[in-house]
C-alpha cells in the first residue's frame, strides 16, 4: 500500500514538473512569447514550475536552435530521478541500469499524454464560439500537429476531424511504445 501511494505521489509530481518543462520546450521552439506582457495565460504558470529547475540547467545546457535542451534535460532528470526513487522503494535486487530505460519510456508517455491533452482541449475549445487568449494559444500549439492530417483528410459534412484522426494516431504510437518497453525490459 506504502508503494502504490508514492508510486502516485511521485507520478503526479513528476507528470506535472516534467509536463511543464516539455510544454516550455514546445512552445519556445514554436517561438510563441510566455512573458506576463504577451497575454500568454500559461507562460507564467510554466515559468513557476519550471524556473528553479530549468534556469541553472541553461548554464550548463545551451540552447540548440529553437531547442531548449535545458528543459529537455529538465523533464529527463525529472523522470529519473521518479524511477529511481519507486526502484529504491520497490527493494528491487539486480542492476539499477532498468532505471535510465524506464525514464526514456516514461518521457516518450509523458509527450503522448501532453499531446492527447492538448489535442482533447483543442477540440473542446473549438466548440465554443468565443475567442480568448487560451484558445488561440491551443490553436497555435496544435495547428503544426494538425496541419499533414489536415493536408489528406478533407472536411466532412463541414466538421474536422483531424484531431480525433490524431488522437487515434497518439493511442495507436501509445500502444507500441507499451509493446516496445515490455520486450525491452524482458530481455536479459
Amino acid at each position: 500500500m506504502f508503494y502504490q501511494i508514492a508510486s502516485l505521489l511521485l507520478e503526479v509530481v513528476a507528470s506535472v514538473l516534467g509536463g511543464a518543462c516539455l510544454l516550455r520546450l514546445y512552445m519556445q521552439y514554436q517561438r510563441i512569447p510566455m512573458s506576463a506582457r504577451s497575454g500568454n495565460p500559461l507562460g507564467r504558470l510554466i515559468f513557476a514550475l519550471t524556473d528553479w529547475l530549468v534556469l541553472p540547467l541553461r548554464r550548463v545546457l545551451p540552447a540548440w536552435g529553437l531547442w531548449d535542451l535545458a528543459s529537455l534535460a529538465g523533464a529527463c532528470l525529472l523522470l529519473l530521478v521518479q524511477y529511481f526513487l519507486l526502484w529504491l522503494l520497490a527493494g528491487e535486487p539486480g542492476g539499477m541500469g532498468v532505471v535510465p530505460m524506464l525514464a526514456g519510456f516514461g518521457l516518450l508517455r509523458l509527450v503522448i499524454s501532453g499531446l492527447t491533452a492538448l489535442v482533447i482541449v483543442y477540440a473542446v475549445l473549438s466548440w465554443m464560439p468565443t475567442r480568448s487568449p487560451l484558445s488561440d494559444l491551443v490553436e497555435r500549439l496544435c495547428a503544426p500537429l494538425l496541419r499533414p492530417i489536415r493536408g489528406v483528410l478533407p472536411l466532412i459534412g463541414g466538421v474536422d476531424l483531424s484531431p480525433l484522426v490524431l488522437l487515434v494516431l497518439l493511442q495507436i504510437v501509445s500502444i507500441m511504445l507499451g509493446n516496445v518497453q515490455g520486450r525491452a525490459l524482458a530481455l536479459p
